[in-house]
């Protein structure tokens, strides 16, 4: 089994045909769902889904690029959304450089409140991080010092050195379709760089869809040939990387695990 750990099933391509889109998921070997929240103001929207569909989980938090219109939500009220039993995790927040949708003192503050939350309630933080490595690495580290906190670095496309100092904090390191591309050599050097035990595989569907279906609507379903690709990458086996990083997802999302061992469903080793 894989588990596709970031993908957002409410986004209208997705959504939108959402039962075809399961259907294919489990017919890939895609076991478990994670959809990610970009406003916390559509928390409804995630929760039903998880609710309806045994396969999926779902977090709650604010985008960077949302956080100029969600800038004051305290960290108690993540906390307080967060304690549904289908809700796994906090985020996905961050920093993002490259659009700059919200001002950038907002991001960093939005992003120490969603730390400040996922140490509070024990969840892993979903962190975005795109062109904006030096401020990362900073705010991470002081956080870290203030507490720990689980967390994930999703859809990696950051420089070695973040990949690096995100290992050595203690966090897992996410790939997307973006390591099949054939110009991101140096995603996949970072990639096999990353141990083995903080390895986890994603979509950011409806986006970034692997080769060869690039150009298309990402979907759950095709996490398997990035999945391929990262096997390759590390030098595994395809059932070894579907162990490996099912086992990684769940050691890490916890309460995805007490859930699926409550149903009698967990896939972990």
């Amino acid at each position: 089994m894989l588990v596709d750990s970031h993908c957002h099933l409410d986004f209208p391509d997705l959504q939108s045909r959402l039962p075809a889109v399961l259907d294919a998921a489990s017919a890939a070997g895609i076991g478990r769902m994670v959809t990610i929240s970009t406003f916390v103001s559509r928390h409804d929207t995630y929760r039903e889904l998880a609710e309806a569909h045994e396969a999926v989980f779902f977090t709650i938090g604010t985008h960077p690029h949302n956080a100029a219109s969600e800038p004051d939500v305290p960290a108690e009220r993540l906390v307080e959304l967060a304690r549904h039993p289908r809700c796994i995790a906090i985020g996905e927040a961050g920093l993002d450089y490259h659009y700059d949708k919200s001002p950038r003192d907002v991001q960093r503050q939005v992003f120490r409140t969603h730390i400040a939350a996922a140490r509070s309630a024990q969840l892993p933080l979903i962190i975005h991080a795109r062109n904006a490595d030096e401020d990362m690495i900073e705010i991470l580290s002081d956080e870290m010092g203030r507490g720990r906190f689980d967390a994930v670095l999703h859809c990696f496309s950051s420089g070695a050195k973040l990949a690096a100092v995100g290992v050595e904090l203690g966090l897992y390191v996410s790939f997307s379709g973006i390591l099949t591309f054939k110009n991101s050599e140096d995603i996949r050097e970072i990639a096999a760089s990353v141990p083995r035990d903080r390895l986890l595989v994603e979509t950011d569907a409806p986006y970034l869809a692997p080769m060869p279906y690039r150009g298309k609507t990402n979907e759950p379903a095709y996490v398997a040939q990035t999945a391929r690709v990262l096997a390759e990458v590390v030098g595994v086996g395809e059932a070894d990387i579907a162990r490996i990083t099912t086992d990684n997802f769940y050691r890490l999302f916890r309460k995805a695990k007490a859930a699926d061992a409550d149903r009698g469903t967990a896939f972990a080793s």
